[in-house]
């Protein structure tokens, strides 16, 4: 079986921390914010063992790179995997209009 390295690039880690920002203290909700702050870990690792062997997240833009999605719960995370290495690009609220965003 391959081995995949992880990389996480910065705007998803912005994207993520604004998520949880907005969750804890918007709403007042801190084991909310840490609840999705632990699925999300929890969903990358566990993709990185075959990131490959999940549906192409299928978009309306011609791009280099194969997107997926990973579900957490209200949120999609994105990544594509570049030769050996599952790349988390973007961490979304599910309701918005992705195609636009990403």
């Amino acid at each position: 079986m391959k081995t995949y390295k992880l990389r996480i690039l910065p705007i998803f880690e912005r994207d993520l921390t604004k998520a949880v920002t907005y969750i804890s203290f918007t709403l007042n909700n801190t084991q909310a914010a840490e609840r999705l702050l632990n699925e999300t870990k929890k969903a990358i690792e566990k993709r990185l063992d075959s990131p490959l062997s999940f549906e192409p997240f299928h978009s309306l833009k011609k791009r280099k790179n194969t997107y997926y999605r990973i579900y957490v719960g209200n949120y999609s995370v994105f990544y594509v995997v570049i030769d050996d290495v599952m790349e988390v690009r973007r961490f979304i609220y599910s309701k918005r209009d992705i195609d636009k965003i990403l």
